[in-house]
């Protein structure tokens, strides 16, 4: 592992992903409904998140900003006790600059997860850009960390197996682990952002 990447990861505070190609694999299913609509469903990968939930157990926050809108990612954003669900923004810039203010956490001590081009702007501002091994091309070439794992196989995992271990938590991690015994995370206040609404009372 390059030793700058170590030492960006060190620095972590807040750990920020998109999630449709990040913490799923990208698919979406549409469900047809009795009212003759379509419901849509994610598939996520429960070991991405046993790994937000361990950053949770040692401080470090999460959160979402993806350009959908989605009832899955929301409840989805809950069970793991992130802090941050802002949902259908193309433009993730100001997102992010409002999840920075109210976290009081600086863009060097943020990492970010993103797979496509609206993406970029976001990589190129947090002090950690990480992408999966299947984001396109112009995403993985300004990211200093490229995980192994594809979306929604495990990629967020890494990044949070990645913090973790650099901040130097892995063997409290294993002392949980050989213990058999996970301190309880408390359900933290989540604040939710859709865009839908937040055009309206911003407009």
């Amino acid at each position: 592992m390059d030793k700058t990447i170590i030492e960006k990861a060190k620095n972590i505070e807040l750990l920020l992903m998109d999630v449709d190609g990040v913490l799923t694999d990208g698919k979406m299913y549409f469900i047809p409904q009795q009212n003759g609509k379509t419901q849509e469903f994610k598939s996520f990968n429960a070991v991405d998140g046993i790994g937000i939930r361990m950053l949770a157990l040692f401080n470090i926050s999460s959160g979402i900003i993806t350009g959908r809108e989605s009832e899955d990612a929301q409840e989805r954003a809950e069970l793991l006790a992130m802090k941050y669900a802002y949902q259908g923004f193309l433009s993730k810039t100001k997102p992010l600059e409002e999840i920075l203010k109210d976290a009081g956490v600086k863009p060097e001590n943020t990492a970010y997860i993103g797979d496509d081009l609206t993406d970029i702007p976001v990589l190129k501002k947090v002090g950690l850009a990480c992408a999966p091994n299947n984001a396109i091309k112009e995403a993985r070439d300004i990211s200093h960390f490229v995980t192994e794992k594809v979306g929604g196989e495990g990629a967020v995992r890494e990044v949070c197996d990645l913090i973790l271990k650099s901040k130097g938590h892995w063997d409290k991690v294993m002392e949980y682990v050989d213990s058999a015994h996970w301190p309880n995370i408390e359900k933290r206040k989540i604040k939710i952002v859709k865009y839908s609404e937040y055009s309206r009372i911003n407009s």
